[in-house]
């Protein structure tokens, strides 16, 4: 007489660990969101917050203005969202917008065609790109120093060029990109009004997101930041690569200064963008890029930019705030996301 012997049920004390298990894997995935989700929970209370203390914020004459002002921080952080996913940084920003901001407005006063000046602005911000990519992969310089170095050429370049204000021809076509939108007509001076220049930053921001996440080269910035030697062992075209961000770089650069020269009415000046590579590494930080490359979303780097865009809002409509608060608040804000990266990669880590 055989015997049948039936497998054993499993225990609750079995399915517990195997839940708990899969709950941690979870968890160790959305931890990269993290940063980017306080960074939105944080935009929204300053917005609530101004809606309630000041009023008019959630206004469409209000967000109109928000948002065409920081078309330009917006363009430059989607750039240095790519290098610093990569491990890098690129302090030469700001001081390339001012070069081709220049130079460009120059061509136009000399007769250029005012497209081929456009396009002109955007190859020399590339040119400034590549000089950093190359000294980066090739010559072993440290992104910090070949970027600076960059900056100050620039700057010193665009000084040369010109040290008091030039201004564009009344005709010339990058006034175009300042045109006024009106998509909506709302009662009052309730209007919501974007420009040609906004609908540039919206083109880049989703170029850029479909560069990281849905082609080969978006897999390798990423695998530069987080591993560069199994990103080369994978057989990624790392060298490449690297060069091709700091050339994307400046262009995009060369493209903040297209359509800033066309918002200040075609004027430029050497000492525009000082500082403007502070705001967008902030902006990227913020929106919860990690500063050691390999994670991060050039999504929450636009929310990082609106981030910066309400916190100037808010000190401009209190009045009793001094402008000078704006950098030691943004200090205050940009310390407390590096500082919850830091606890969050101890944890993964862990």
């Amino acid at each position: 007489m055989s015997t049948t012997v039936s497998p054993p049920s499993p225990s609750h004390g079995t399915e517990v660990p195997v839940r708990g298990l899969a709950i941690s894997r979870m968890w160790g995935r959305s931890q990269s969101a993290v940063p980017t989700l306080a960074a939105v929970v944080l935009l929204v209370a300053m917005l609530v917050y101004a809606e309630l203390a000041y009023g008019r914020v959630f206004h469409a004459g209000t967000m109109s203005s928000l948002l065409v002002s920081f078309a330009p921080t917006i363009i430059l952080a989607v750039g240095m969202t790519i290098v610093i996913l990569s491990g890098g940084i690129d302090l030469s920003v700001g001081a390339v917008v001012a070069f081709t901001s220049v130079s460009g407005v120059m061509l136009m006063n000399n007769g250029v065609n005012g497209w081929v000046a456009v396009i002109l602005m955007i190859v020399f911000g590339a040119l400034f790109g590549l000089v950093s990519g190359v000294l980066i992969q090739y010559f072993n310089v440290q992104p910090f120093i070949a970027t600076l170095a960059m900056m100050f050429l620039a700057r010193g370049l665009a000084s040369i060029l010109s040290t008091v204000p030039v201004q564009a021809p009344d005709n010339a076509p990058i006034l175009v990109l300042a045109t006024d939108w009106k998509l909506y007509d709302g009662p009052k001076t309730n209007d919501l009004v974007l420009t040609p220049g906004f609908f540039i930053a919206v083109l880049v921001v989703a170029a850029a997101f479909m560069l990281l996440h849905r082609t080969r080269t978006g897999r390798t910035v990423y695998g530069i930041g987080g591993a560069e030697n199994s990103a080369q062992l994978m057989g990624l075209p790392v060298a490449r690569t690297r060069v091709l961000i700091y050339v994307l770089s400046g262009a995009l650069a060369g493209l903040a200064a297209v359509v800033y020269t066309a918002e200040v009415g075609g004027k430029a000046q050497n000492v525009t963008g000082i500082g403007w590579e502070l705001d967008a590494i902030a902006a990227v930080v913020i929106g919860g890029t990690l500063l050691t490359g390999g994670a991060g979303y050039v999504l929450g780097s636009v929310v990082g930019s609106l981030v910066l865009a309400a916190l100037a809002m808010i000190i401009t409509k209190d009045g009793g705030i001094r402008p000078e608060y704006l950098t030691i608040i943004t200090g205050g804000i940009l310390l407390a996301f590096v500082l919850l990266q830091r606890v969050l990669t101890a944890r993964r880590r862990k």
